[in-house]
């Protein structure tokens, strides 16, 4: 792997993490409530250990197909594509406080709604640049879907 390469790789995947790190650090005083119980779970729960080593995956494969769209060559859908990898990110890095930080299952709610919309659009961005780019992406699409049932089923045990 050329050196540039190699750095442009772990450029992006140190933005990904990094994002995701924040919020979780930005978030970390509310996570008590899904891991100690403090709120109804639906059936499907995962256990609260299971979201961290998710979530480290996820942002790595996020990291990864943002590398890889930054190394194809110059083009109008490659600025496109970084540009929605960017917004569903800043979205991303948003729900956790809403849900976890400030208990607003109603607004996260909406606001995962919202990123589901932004992954599926960054996955069709990332299909015209290069279908391994956007098969990355489907493991990410996949949890945003459950986080969505967990998050509407959280919202409706919990009223």
């Amino acid at each position: 792997m050329k050196k540039r390469t190699w750095k442009t790789y772990a450029l992006w995947i140190a933005v990904a993490e990094g994002v995701g790190a924040l919020s979780g650090w930005l978030s970390r005083a509310g996570f008590a409530l899904y891991r100690d119980g403090q709120i109804v779970r639906p059936p499907l729960s995962p256990p609260g250990v299971l979201f961290p080593v998710v979530w480290v995956i996820l942002y790595a494969l996020m990291g990864v197909s943002a590398g890889r769209v930054a190394l194809s060559p110059p083009s109008r859908e490659r600025s496109r594509a970084l540009g929605v990898f960017l917004l569903q990110l800043a979205f991303n890095f948003f729900w956790p406080i809403l849900f976890f930080r400030f208990q607003r299952f109603d607004l996260a709610l909406v606001w995962l709604a919202a990123l589901w919309v932004l992954v599926l659009w960054m996955l069709q961005s990332f299909l015209s640049i290069d279908e391994r780019t956007a098969q990355l992406q489907l493991p990410y699409f996949l949890w945003i879907s459950y986080a969505v049932y967990l998050n509407w089923a959280i919202l409706r045990l919990n009223r």
